[in-house]
């Protein structure tokens, strides 16, 4: 019989979590892998059909800022609980987040209402991949003085805006209240 003497339970239910979302993922019909059949570190084209479907992409730095955020936000209102209660709570986020972005209805949203005109969702292993970066940011968070994190998310958002015309703000803008002029910007018109 396997002991878990030295594991926390944190990262008892951290893995739980996470194995939840890869199981709801794999029912939902996602692929594991991206369909060409490859697995890539990085895929940089946003306009293109492997977008979100490799381990890294330009939106993994919005994850990252995901973590940023929750980590603030657990600090705020979850206080009392430790860091790896915190973790959990912040995973669990991302995970439903994960979840409702690869539903019909938002897939169906991000292609009417952003540039994400080829998007069909993410494969498993990048959803996998992104609630790591969360995972990161939330990390680095806990580690940094809080204008370096402020900083690195500031200029995450500029350096994305201005290579991929969207980011963590545009794409939760246009998700939410698309915006005609964004959206031509976003498309190069």
């Amino acid at each position: 019989m396997v002991q878990l003497r030295n594991v926390s339970t944190p990262a008892i239910v951290w893995s739980f979590v996470l194995l939840t979302s890869v199981s709801a993922l794999w029912l939902m019909g996602r692929t594991p892998i991206c369909t060409c059949g490859t697995v890539k570190f990085w895929h940089g084209v946003v306009q293109s059909s492997e977008n979100s479907q490799h381990v890294a992409d330009w939106y993994t730095f919005s994850h990252i800022i995901h973590g940023f955020l929750f980590y603030f936000a657990t600090w705020f209102v979850l206080r009392d609980w430790s860091f790896g209660w915190r973790l959990v709570a912040a995973t669990l986020i991302e995970a439903a987040w994960e979840i409702l972005e690869n539903t019909n209805f938002v897939i169906k949203r991000y292609r009417e209402g952003t540039i994400s005109l080829d998007y069909y969702g993410d494969s498993i292993i990048n959803s996998v991949s992104d609630i790591g970066a969360m995972m990161l940011g939330f990390w680095m968070a806990s580690k940094l003085p809080i204008w370096i994190t402020i900083t690195l998310a500031i200029v995450m958002e500029v350096i994305v805006a201005g290579l991929i015309h969207d980011n963590l703000t545009l794409n939760v803008l246009m998700l939410l209240y698309p915006i005609e002029a964004i959206k031509d910007w976003q498309a190069g018109r």
